[in-house]
């Protein structure tokens, strides 16, 4: 919690004028997540967005491109072994757009999982130094990487019209599908960040948790493989929500089962909440254990 104090002296004399002093005191009881004080520094956020999209795309050869190529580079390999050779189901869709549409948001997540996990210690030198709410980290990480996004969904579309599966009204709701996802996102890149400044190990865990995600979430297959309680205990990863209703929305594939989402959606509100709270209960010794 951050209070402001005056120095002694100010009591000595009153005409000398006196700067405040920012005192950052470790949390006590109950923690506020002080969710103001994040737009009170919108302004930093801002500056900290466009710094993550200038670092990402400054000398580089590929660029912009490989916000592209990634996904689709990836699709293309599921298509050839899983499509292809084991013929795994897509529910009416070809393969291929299948794959692609899940990838698409896929790597949203797991890129703001991976770097956003990290950002805090990436800038420890500013950290140390400054103070502001440490939540804008991880949070302009992820804002940034939505740009990766919008890139992926600019060849997503005419993949989708190519191949005769013309969007309708549905389309109009897969922004809150993606929502699902950044909230998502944005929870455990909270925890994860949190977690990795006090205790540095877990630089290690970060890329074998996107790694076991890709495959406990419906990307290369449908999520209707699994019924009853399984599909439920299935929808706690709330990517699976996500993207069922992602699909949805752009390809026509069958709508998600309403207890299953609700289930995705409570998943994600306790990982933001919770990860909110835990990164507000170390925030005040991140700078010393950095």
């Amino acid at each position: 919690m951050a209070r402001i104090a005056l120095p002694a002296r100010l009591k000595q004399t009153a005409s000398e004028p006196v700067a405040p002093t920012l005192v950052i005191e470790p949390a006590r009881g109950l923690v506020h997540l002080r969710l103001g004080e994040l737009i009170e520094f919108r302004e930093l956020l801002y500056f900290l967005v466009w710094r993550d999209l200038k670092v990402r795309y400054k000398q580089t050869v590929l660029g912009v491109s490989w916000a592209l190529l990634q996904p689709v580079l990836t699709a293309l390999i599921f298509a050839l072994f899983l499509g292809h050779l084991v013929g795994v189901r897509s529910q009416g869709v070809p393969y291929l757009l299948f794959a692609l549409t899940a990838l698409v948001l896929w790597t949203l997540f797991a890129q703001s999982v991976a770097v956003g996990g990290q950002s805090v210690v990436a800038i420890s030198n500013v950290v140390t130094k400054v103070y502001f709410p440490r939540a804008l980290v991880p949070l302009a990480t992820v804002m940034a990487l939505t740009v990766d996004f919008l890139i992926g969904v600019a060849i997503l579309v005419p993949a989708v019209l190519l191949y005769g599966r013309g969007l309708d009204a549905r389309a109009l709701l897969a922004p809150l599908f993606v929502l699902l996802a950044l909230t998502s996102a944005l929870g455990v890149s909270l925890w994860l960040s949190a977690l990795n400044v006090r205790y540095r190990d877990f630089r290690y865990v970060i890329p074998f948790v996107v790694q076991v995600g890709l495959f406990v979430s419906p990307v290369a297959y449908p999520s209707s493989l699994l019924h009853g309680a399984a599909r439920i205990a299935y929808a706690i990863n709330p990517l699976a929500g996500a993207i069922d209703g992602f699909r949805w929305t752009l390809l026509g594939t069958p709508a998600p089962a309403l207890a299953p989402l609700g289930v995705s959606v409570a998943a994600a509100i306790v990982l933001l909440v919770g990860g909110l709270y835990y990164f507000r209960r170390l925030e005040a010794t991140i700078a010393d254990f950095i």
